[in-house]
C-alpha cells in the first residue's frame, strides 16, 4: 500500500508527501506516537485539551503547526519524517492534515 500525507496551511499552500509502504512499515504505532510526543515537547506545543490529555490527532496538528510551514514547503527530512510517522500512527492511505482548519481528515 502507498500513502499520501497532505499538509495544508491555507489556500494554495498544500504540501503533499507520497510514501512507499516500506517507509511506513518500518515504524510501529508506538514509535510514531513517541516521535510525535518528543516533537510536541521540543516545539513547546500548547495542548488543545485544557485537561492535559493529548490525543494523537492533537499531536499531529500541533506538531505541524509549531513545526512551521517552511519545513513542509522546503520538503525537509523533518517534514518527510512527519509524513511517515503520521501515516504510521493513523494507518490510512490518504491523510489530510489541515493546520488552518485544525482538522485531520
Amino acid at each position: 500500500m502507498s500513502y499520501t500525507v497532505t499538509v495544508v496551511f491555507g489556500v494554495d499552500r498544500e504540501y503533499e508527501f507520497s510514501l512507499h509502504d516500506s517507509e511506513v512499515a518500518s515504524l510501529t504505532k508506538d514509535q510514531a506516537r513517541s516521535w510525535l510526543a518528543r516533537e510536541f515537547e521540543e516545539l513547546e506545543c500548547t495542548p488543545s485539551n485544557p485537561m492535559g490529555k493529548v490525543l494523537v490527532l492533537d499531536m499531529i496538528l500541533n506538531v505541524a503547526k509549531y513545526g512551521g510551514e517552511g519545513r513542509f514547503e522546503q520538503g525537509t527530512d523533518w517534514a518527510k519524517k512527519f509524513a511517515a510517522v503520521t501515516a504510521a500512527a493513523l494507518d490510512r492511505p490518504a491523510i489530510r492534515v489541515d493546520v488552518a482548519a485544525f482538522v485531520v481528515g
